[in-house]
């Protein structure tokens, strides 16, 4: 565990690897979620045809991460899509977050403000209320 810290392992291209392999398991497990939500979504509702007449608008069981964990605990489909949607929008955020983790151990404090500013103006944009 004492290796792990140590600057000498954060080489630039051990860190390279390791981010990469983030953002693609977090693409490929979000996607997967994804298929499963559709495929319980088709299952359940496929038979069924849509109604374009009347428009529905927003559904607020899909605006916040408690109600989409909820929505996906009974096993709903489009909570379940909703999810590995939130996940996708997450795999970015999580390389930011381990960005600044790796900038930290090499000691980098220009990188590490540049990411922190980076994940402040992220965060201030998706919790920030401005979106309309």
């Amino acid at each position: 565990m004492k290796r792990l810290f140590s600057k000498t392992y954060w080489a630039d291209k051990d860190v390279e690897i390791l981010l990469g392999t983030l953002l693609r398991y977090g693409v490929v497990l979000s996607s997967i979620v994804v298929l499963a939500g559709g495929a319980i979504y088709l299952i359940r509702h496929g038979h069924e045809l849509p109604e374009y007449r009347a428009f529905a608008g927003p559904n607020n069981r899909w605006d916040n991460l408690p109600a989409i964990l909820h929505g996906v605990w009974l096993g709903h489909g489009r909570e379940i899509i909703q999810l590995g949607v939130v996940m996708l929008i997450g795999t970015p955020i999580a390389r930011i977050i381990f960005s600044v983790f790796a900038f930290s151990v090499e000691k980098d404090y220009l990188y590490i403000v540049i990411t922190l500013v980076v994940l402040g103006v992220i965060t201030f944009s998706m919790l920030g209320g401005l979106g309309g």
